[in-house]
């Protein structure tokens, strides 16, 4: 993964926790790491960002810069350091936010972006546990803690403090707050920002601003609806997805009128917007995924459309198959015959229907790359 970045200079962006510190000691041995996170180093470059050229021990080999929208002025120097030295840079954040709000100088070109997310059933291999992935989503530090359930909490909370609050990114947390509680029912759900702002208390504006501060931080993203060349009256409203199926869990408050079964779904379809996107960012393709849903409410959950080709496919928590739930794979079939359709569910029974391949949900994930074209070494 990202071989091909060895010898060039790069940005790594992802949000916290997702394991960008430990695969780049991994990939990167020997490199020498400037925290921002550590207040003294920050202190240092911040105060005078051409202090960074006397810090480097050895040039020869790529330097690590951790958290460098922390000191979005620092890039002019590593910008020189490139261009009269040939020092290669790998440049970690949690968001790219600050550094383009504040004008900073991504380098013009001369660094890659790359994105980084949680975990996937292709790096986990055997380890891979569905049941536990809906329950406790993908973060390395989840899949890994003794009690999963408490880190999912703190995570929250640091996310809230450093990085929404601490950045400045809004002036009233307690609002803010209340909205992820508030968004955290819409997740895999068509959003609109007037009744989520109604919900919240808040105006439509100031919830369209929180939805792209979580954007930007890589903590969420809005789906569009799929129309082109619509043959049909669609939706309007995109669908919203937290990148964590624990997280969005985690986020969401319970009582006694949930059920396990709607958690899951949205669990389940979580899944599988985080294997296609991160499947895209390793293998750098153009696909881009869209939901579809006619004014009618026929309601395809996700809809793949690049060079790869266009590819439909809808998502159940169920172990049986009832055929109307076909219906709307059927009618998207008949208005784009070019489309590959896959109905994927939690039962066993494999076959073709009406040019619709039933598969396992699981299995699915794991034969994504394939569908798709694409291959993946780890």
């Amino acid at each position: 993964m990202y071989n091909t970045l060895k010898n060039k200079s790069f940005f790594l962006f992802g949000p916290r926790g997702t394991g960008k510190t430990t695969w780049l000691r991994t990939a990167f041995p020997g490199s020498q790491r400037l925290d921002l996170l550590n207040s003294e180093t920050a202190r240092l470059l911040l105060a005078s960002p051409s202090r960074l050229s006397g810090m480097i021990e050895n040039g020869s080999l790529p330097v690590i810069i951790d958290e460098v929208q922390k000191a979005p002025a620092l890039l002019d120097e590593v910008h020189r350091l490139i261009e009269e030295k040939g020092i290669h840079f790998v440049l970690t954040g949690s968001s790219a936010r600050k550094l383009r709000r504040g004008g900073a100088n991504l380098l013009a070109g001369r660094a890659y972006q790359r994105f980084f997310f949680p975990l996937t059933c292709w790096e986990l291999k055997q380890d891979f546990n569905l049941a536990k992935a809906l329950q406790f989503g993908l973060l390395p530090a989840a899949w890994t803690a003794e009690n999963p359930k408490e880190f999912l909490s703190s995570y929250i909370y640091t996310y809230l403090k450093e990085e929404v609050f601490a950045e400045g990114l809004t002036r009233n947390l307690e609002a803010f707050a209340r909205f992820l509680e508030f968004v955290s029912f819409s997740q895999a759900q068509p959003i609109t920002m007037t009744t989520l702002a109604s919900d919240v208390g808040v105006g439509a504006k100031l919830i369209a601003s929180y939805i792209e501060i979580l954007e930007d931080l890589l903590l969420a993203k809005l789906i569009p609806v799929f129309t082109k060349r619509a043959k049909r009256r669609m939706a309007s409203h995109p669908k919203f997805f937290l990148f964590d199926s624990g997280v969005a869990r985690a986020l969401r408050p319970k009582g006694p009128l949930d059920s396990e079964s709607e958690l899951d779904g949205s669990a389940l379809e979580t899944l599988f917007y985080h294997h296609h996107r991160t499947l895209g960012e390793y293998v750098q393709w153009d696909q881009q995924l869209y939901y579809w849903r006619t004014a009618l409410k026929a309601e395809i959950d996700f809809v793949s459309y690049g060079e790869a080709g266009l590819f439909a496919f809808e998502v159940k928590r169920s172990h049986t198959l009832r055929t109307e739930e076909l219906e709307p794979l059927r009618q998207f079939k008949q208005d784009y015959p070019m489309a590959k359709c896959f109905f994927l569910y939690c039962g066993q029974e494999e076959r073709l229907v009406d040019q619709i391949q039933i598969v396992n949900f699981e299995k699915a994930l794991w034969s994504l790359p394939k569908w798709m074209g694409c291959s993946l070494s780890y």
